[in-house]
């Protein structure tokens, strides 16, 4: 009989019928997985396998446009979900009454990054990082039906972490092979990821939530290795180790499974020719390989980046990890066709979009100092300074983790004027909010455009927004760090590396305008009209139990 081993997570929810939506699942064996709804919605797939698990991913049709529709799944007819005597509300199934777009309601977006599902214990059953925030936000959600719930939650990266792994996963590990051998107590292979993901999911509070919010997913260095595709010497030499293709395989093999499937509507799902291959495979596993590796070889055949939909706030999630090129003399965070991508969807028919977010994992705008350190380093990696310099240049990169947006300063330039682009003129946007993660703390900054010809100064407000972690330790020199990154004495050393680099001055100049926050923390945007809001919520432990916090709210356009 057929048991439900991850899920149902519920990702796609179409915003312009408002009568689609796709559940996905893992079962313990091969199986008709049926997604059933009260209202007499429904859909039913069969399971495709990888590795010796099974999926499946449901179309559900039929939805009412503007209901909450509880839903159950069914593996062979017999319902596995949700599970006897949960002490859960029903998951539902949550879609957009899809009127004219002068009678929309809000859209509330949720977003954060860097979530250790089971950080190291301190013997004691205390977590010493702290409350999970999105382990919070469930509880709080669960215990009030009547509270307003994100109509989507975005994760921006890291939502495993296979090179640092839990003790209960490296128990599971030393099970399988000796971990005296590399790669040791990190993930070596597919069946070894998926135990990331069932420790991650399996967790009853996130596991209810995502089966009842919608989500979209990106990955980030963590959901294969501490800084993936640094530089060009970077991968010559982690390519050089025993281990390394397998794991990059299994990496990204595990993610079009467990994150990227659920990222693709219905239609894209049926225009994928990869997915119809898996599907229609007695195994699936060789076609995938295939794919991740040849994903690997040619970042160029493979787009991970997609566009989301929600009325009229458009989504751009960009990948700003696999697309990378690397070569040090035409260094780019986006490969030519990745980059054509964005201008055309950024710019595409923006009279029809009040809010454009993009979803970059890694934050546009930085902490002046660091924002500089990275631009300097990039320099002297390409050899402004002489080889000698380009030698220490490289080992500071990958010490110091320089691998941001400020790292590929060419990519840095075109990111920024495409979105003074798409602010400016005639039928831009209300907002342009640039959503990441990664640097283990939350902050607001906002770019200047002084010197700007007429006509050339945006009318959007545009915004970097950054929130991380989800849950993650952020140990006190890192928060110095970052405080001093902000501060005035870190812009003028920062001024000095530059001078040094022989960089010049940054193409565009910004400033914070609210943080640094520090803690696990969500952030949400609302977005109604033309009109946005933004709050952040941190969990904090109480007596009581865990509870979010608000930390801020703050209004992001001008009353009307």
């Amino acid at each position: 009989m057929a048991g439900l081993r991850l899920g149902p997570l519920l990702r796609y929810v179409d915003w312009e019928t408002g009568s689609r939506a796709t559940v996905w699942v893992e079962t313990t064996r091969p199986c008709t997985a049926e997604v059933r709804c009260a209202d007499g919605a429904g859909g039913t797939s069969p399971t495709f396998a990888v590795q010796g698990h099974h999926y499946a991913l449901v179309v559900v049709t039929g939805l009412t446009p503007g209901s909450a529709t509880e839903y159950e799944v069914l593996l062979d007819g017999r319902r596995a979900w949700p599970p006897e005597e949960s002490a859960f509300p029903p998951s539902t199934i949550s879609t957009p009454a899809v009127p004219q777009p002068d009678e929309a309601g809000p859209v509330r977006v949720a977003f954060g990054s860097c979530r250790w599902a089971a950080p190291p214990a301190d013997g004691h059953g205390h977590d010493p990082i702290g409350p999970d925030a999105l382990d919070t936000l469930a509880s709080s959600l669960a215990a009030d039906p009547e509270a307003v719930r994100p109509d989507v939650l975005l994760l921006l990266g890291d939502q495993v972490y296979a090179d640092e792994t839990s003790q209960a996963t490296q128990r599971r590990l030393a099970a399988r092979r000796d971990l005296a051998e590399a790669p040791g107590t990190e993930v070596a292979d597919y069946e070894e990821y998926t135990l990331l993901y069932d420790e991650s999911w399996r967790d009853p509070d996130v596991r209810w939530l995502l089966s009842t919010v919608p989500s979209c997913m990106i990955f980030d260095d963590h959901d294969v290795i501490d800084d993936w595709n640094t530089s060009a010497a970077w991968l010559r030499d982690i390519r050089g180790t025993p281990w390394w293709h397998e794991r990059i395989v299994s990496g990204l093999m595990s993610y079009w499974v467990y994150q990227h499937l659920g990222n693709l509507s219905p239609d894209a799902l049926e225009a994928d020719p990869v997915y119809a291959a898996v599907r229609a495979a007695p195994d699936g596993t060789e076609t995938l390989r295939e794919h991740a590796a040849a994903a690997d070889a040619d970042p160029a055949l493979t787009r991970w980046s997609y566009r989301r939909d929600f009325g009229r706030v458009r989504l751009l999630m960009v990948d700003t990890r696999a697309a990378r090129v690397l070569d040090e003399q035409r260094r780019s965070i986006l490969g030519d066709e990745e980059a054509r991508w964005l201008r055309e969807e950024v710019l595409a028919d923006r009279e029809s979009c009040d809010h454009l977010l993009i979803g970059t994992s890694l934050p546009w705008l930085l902490p002046h100092l660091v924002h500089d350190a990275e631009t300097w380093n990039a320099a002297l990696c390409r050899g402004s300074r002489g080889e000698r310099w380009a030698r220490i240049g490289e080992k500071v990169r990958r010490a110091g983790d320089l691998e941001h947006w400020a790292a590929f300063p060419e990519s840095f330039r075109r990111l920024s004027e495409l979105l003074r682009e798409v602010g400016s003129g005639t039928g831009a946007p209300a907002t342009v909010c640039v959503l990441s993660g990664d640097v283990h703390h939350a902050y607001i900054a906002e770019p200047q455009w002084s010197g700007s010809a007429p006509g050339d100064t945006p009318t959007a407000r545009v915004l970097q927004l950054t929130c991380s972690p989800v849950h993650n330790s952020v140990p006190g020199w890192i928060r110095l760090g970052f405080r001093f990154g902000w501060s005035r004495a870190g812009r003028r050393l920062g001024r000095g590396l530059l001078l040094h680099g022989r960089t010049g001055a940054p193409p565009t100049r910004w400033r914070r305008t609210g943080g640094p926050w520090f803690g696990n923390q969500l952030m949400t945007l609302t977005l109604h009209g033309r009109k946005a809001a933004l709050t952040l919520v941190q969990a904090k432990a109480r007596p009581t139990g865990a509870q979010l916090e608000t930390a801020l709210e703050l209004t992001l356009t001008p009353e009307e």
